[in-house]
């Protein structure tokens, strides 16, 4: 779908960063000249533009198309060159390089779990974002660490909840669910009654998805996750743990949840095998794919349960491009960032590259025209995005993501009960705190 764009002027140097970035194992894709020939990356060919060359290393989802490129080289003279690379490998590939002191992109990839750590290692460049942008992304909090913002994110993805209506009606309950505990009663009606016998989809391997989905619980259920200090806050993510104990317990998970991946668990509601996710964005537009979803016009998206009400905040797992710190491009690079997080790029990656956008005017303008449909309580949720951390993501994430997921899981394995799995992560989470 998206072929990649490279100067021939910059192959050679190119291959010496990745050769830093991941041991000289990464051979670059395809790839193609932006322009007619190599010979126009010259100034003069510009048009008197400034000219310049860029690299930008990002995963198949976030690379713009040809024309798209060619857009932006035309407008600023700057030429890109991508390298598409597996999400799951660019922060090896970032962290290699800039151990070496060099720049393994000028432009890359960042995911939200990674900013704490990229902020403490002196990784990434600030960036300046005028106050409209911010008030316009609140998904930008994420990325700010001590009021310094490391990336722009170009990918919404929050957390809203879904629920099959008709299943609903089978059993004879009238009306959405405002409150955690109504979810969990309703839950109990549809399996009682044969409607459903797994309603509530929740992702409990030892996986990331297990710990993010404890942390927006936790969150959504009673505005807090971790205190001031960074530590847990022990009657918020106990009462979540608690909560998913007892799905556990009452059969309401099925349990091949238990060992299967997140987004398997996550996939049950498309089959009609689940009633109720709180999960990703991205199932708006998966519930009405009919190559994803076997019960269309049956899930309608809602906003998240509170504890008394509907919740006061979200959380969102967002994606973003940050300027590495070694980058000697960064005013190219941010030019970069500043185009492809534009509102009218964002408008045109939603249609070509499926992204959400991470402005709420375009996301409001997606809705209201029908570009998204069955969008439900998709915008009033945008609204509501928070961060649970106090001080940013800390840079001891992954750490402590591992030490929660692992204990979750051993819960649901019957290993643990919820009391002695808090107590193993919430000791595992003070000691990074305290590092």
């Amino acid at each position: 779908m998206k072929k990649k764009l490279i100067s021939m002027l910059l192959v050679a140097s190119m291959a010496a960063s990745m050769a830093v970035g991941c041991g000289g194992k990464e051979d670059p894709k395809d790839t193609s000249s932006n322009t007619d020939g190599a010979e126009s990356t010259d100034k003069e060919d510009k048009e008197g533009k400034e000219g310049g060359s860029i690299t930008f290393m990002a995963p198949d989802w976030a690379i713009p198309t040809d024309e798209q490129l060619k857009a932006f080289t035309d407008e600023t003279g700057i030429e890109v060159v991508v390298n598409e690379v597996g999400w799951d490998d660019i922060r090896d590939k970032l962290v290699t390089a800039a151990a070496g002191g060099q720049a393994v992109a000028d432009v890359v990839e960042v995911d939200w779990s990674w900013v704490g750590e990229f902020y403490a290692a002196d990784w990434l460049e600030p960036l300046e974002v005028a106050d409209d942008v911010k008030s316009d992304m609140p998904t930008l909090e994420t990325f700010t660490k001590d009021g310094k913002v490391l990336g722009i994110p170009y990918a919404n993805d929050y957390r809203l909840s879904y629920y099959n209506t008709k299943q609903y009606e089978d059993a004879g309950i009238s009306g959405e669910p405002q409150t955690w505990d109504e979810v969990y009663q309703n839950c109990k009606t549809l399996k009682e009654k044969g409607v459903c016998d797994y309603p509530f989809a929740l992702p409990l391997n030892a996986e990331e998805k297990t710990s993010t989905y404890l942390m927006w619980l936790a969150y959504t259920m009673n505005g807090v996750v971790f205190n001031d200090d960074g530590t847990l806050n022990k009657d918020s993510v106990l009462a979540a743990l608690k909560y998913e104990e007892n799905l556990i317990k009452d059969e309401l998970v099925d349990p091949a949840d238990k060992t299967s991946s997140g987004m398997d668990a996550y996939k049950r509601i498309l089959s009609g095998s689940a009633n109720f996710l709180t999960g990703p964005t991205s199932f708006v537009s998966k519930s009405t794919n009919e190559d994803d979803c076997s019960v269309i016009g049956e899930i309608t998206p809602i906003l998240v349960p509170g504890k008394d009400a509907k919740a006061t905040v979200t959380m969102a797992l967002p994606e973003a491009l940050g300027v590495t710190k070694f980058s000697e491009n960064k005013e190219d690079a941010k030019k970069f960032i500043e185009w492809y997080t534009s509102a009218d790029m964002q408008e045109k990656l939603n249609e070509t590259n499926t992204a959400i956008p991470t402005r709420n005017s375009v996301l409001k303008k997606l809705i209201d025209n029908g570009t998204i449909q069955n969008a439900g309580a998709m915008m009033e949720q945008a609204e509501l995005i928070a961060s649970p951390f106090p001080d940013g993501i800390p840079a001891y994430y992954s750490e402590m993501s591992n030490a929660m997921y692992n204990a979750i899981n051993k819960m649901a394995l019957g290993e643990l009960s919820a009391d002695e799995a808090y107590a193993e992560m919430e000791a595992k989470v003070a000691e990074l705190a305290a590092e």
